[in-house]
């Protein structure tokens, strides 16, 4: 389960941690779940099996591995706003059908998104301001940010470095 890309040293620094969770609130599906991601440096199978269903394409229940680079990049971004709140998650994996739906219906939905390969999350934190979460995931150079504050969220991946987006 390689990263895209070379990690952002933030996010390499994320490895001292000796366990690594995340709060996660899938806003479609209702579902919720506080997992212990990494522990005892490795990542935990069984958490990730179960972060993957968490994240699967809601449309048509399809499960995909999401990139645990992404896990951390999501950890350590929760972490610098010091957010107390879940991870609100607005989409995590779409499959290519789904992508390929929302893409005809809208210019925001790149055709070869990063979401259909489990390397991108839509997020918001309730405790967050928006637009300060978008300042911090683009202060870390970890990946694509987008920012979309109509819709109330902000896109991080970890794929190369670039920015889109704005008021």
């Amino acid at each position: 389960m390689a990263c895209a890309g070379v990690a952002s040293p933030a996010i390499a620094n994320i490895g001292k941690a000796n366990v690594r969770s995340l709060s996660l609130n899938n806003l479609h599906t209702g579902e919720r779940a506080n997992i212990d991601y990494w522990a005892d440096n490795a990542y935990v199978p069984d958490a990730l099996k179960e972060i993957n269903h968490l994240l699967r394409d809601y449309h048509n229940n399809e499960v995909h591995v999401i990139e645990p680079k992404l896990l951390d990049l999501v950890n350590l971004l929760h972490q610098q706003v010091g957010s107390a709140a879940e991870v609100q998650v607005i989409s995590g994996y779409r499959s290519p059908v789904t992508n390929a739906a929302m893409h005809e219906h809208s210019a925001g939905v790149a055709a070869h998104s990063l979401h259909m390969k489990g390397m991108a999350m839509d997020i918001r934190l309730g405790d967050v301001d928006l637009a300060r979460l978008h300042s911090a995931a683009v202060a870390m150079r970890a990946g694509g940010v987008g920012y979309y504050p109509a819709s109330d969220f902000v896109h991080v991946d970890v794929g190369r470095v670039r920015y889109w987006g704005g008021a």
